[in-house]
């Protein structure tokens, strides 16, 4: 038998994961499991490090990562099947430690993209919107006070690999309102928004969280599909024109979904989705908002159409408003926008 030297038995021992430090309280090994399903981690010293880092993947997925925690207490989303979770966590000089948990997942609950009813196969979607490289940031002239924001890509934290960072000031309620045009399409009339939102301590700065969709239709008007959470109300709120579309009043709505985004887990990232439709002439059908799978049913109609004079363009916002003054952080990540 051939025999390594000492320091090369070394390199390879340090190079494997260590199992001891990782603990799963749930779920158990080869467990049967409805989706989203509930993982309990928590980690002591990894080869005798602090832990800087705990995270997780699915498969060969992505890994969702926590930093400056120790302990993991979230929902899981994935689809039906057998799944390998990966549960890792890293000291505070590198080393790496892993436990994996074999998952049977029997059902999916809440998943509308699952649902064909909701989300039809022959669905035309645009993916990683957040990575797209022309955004742009503007205070909203209709919130008091003033906002001014900054933009980045980061690969840390992330949910796909690449999520981007949105660091906003403000006083007086200002809000910061960031956007980007992804398409010209003016005849679809369904529309399913899907993206990744993660807060830190800095939430506690947050009034409204506010994720649009604006289209231009054939006759030249511009229809916006706009919901937020209403961290004054506690509401899903959603947008509508109390005027005409030469002569707008634009408005939010409470809906009786609840939300407050100062209530969101921090350092964890929330899976929010909407689906809503219009008419010919801007009528927004505002359907179901989803978070992390939970449905919120909103079920309503409204006119929603402003003759803004735009070109053809598909644009999303994605707007933070203060509460009074601070700073706040704030990531979007795996930004889908599927239209029929």
């Amino acid at each position: 038998m051939k025999l390594f030297p000492y320091s090369l038995m070394i390199i390879f021992l340090s190079a494997v994961p260590a199992l001891a430090s990782v603990t799963v309280n749930s779920p158990q090994n080869d467990e049967s499991v409805s989706s989203p399903f509930s993982l309990v981690v928590y980690a002591t010293a990894c080869s005798s490090q602090p832990i800087s880092t705990i995270g997780y993947s699915i498969d060969n997925g992505d890994t969702t990562m926590f930093h400056g925690k120790t302990s993991i207490d979230t929902q899981v989303s994935t689809s039906m099947g057998t799944h390998t979770l990966h549960v890792k966590s890293w000291g505070d000089s590198g080393a790496l430690c892993m436990r994996d948990v074999t998952v049977q997942v029997t059902s999916v609950t809440n998943d509308p993209v699952a649902n064909t009813s909701i989300v039809p196969s022959n669905a035309i979607g645009v993916s990683s919107i957040q990575t797209l490289g022309s955004w742009r940031g503007v205070h909203d002239s209709g919130t008091s006070g003033w906002a001014s924001g900054t933009m980045s890509l980061v690969g840390s934290p992330t949910h796909s690999g690449t999520a981007r960072k949105f660091s906003t000031s403000y006083s007086s309620t200002g809000g910061e309102r960031y956007f980007v045009s992804f398409g010209d399409n003016a005849t679809s009339t369904n529309f399913f928004y899907d993206g990744w939102v993660y807060v830190t301590d800095s939430v506690s700065h947050i009034a409204n969280v506010e994720l649009d969709l604006n289209q231009t239709m054939q006759n030249g008007q511009t229809v916006i599909m706009g919901v937020q959470c209403d961290g004054y109300s506690g509401t899903w709120d959603y947008t509508e024109n109390l005027g005409s579309p030469s002569n707008p009043k634009g408005h939010w709505a409470h809906s009786q979904a609840a939300c407050n985004p100062r209530t969101w887990t921090k350092y964890t990232w929330h899976h929010i989705q909407a689906s809503y439709s219009r008419s010919q002439y801007g009528k927004v059908t505002y359907k179901s908002v989803y978070f992390d799978g939970v449905q919120k049913p909103i079920n309503v109609t409204v006119p929603s159409a402003y003759a803004s004079g735009w070109g053809l363009t598909l644009l999303t916002n994605f707007q933070v408003d203060g509460l009074n003054g601070g700073s706040s952080v704030i990531y979007l990540d795996d930004l889908t926008i599927k239209r029929w």
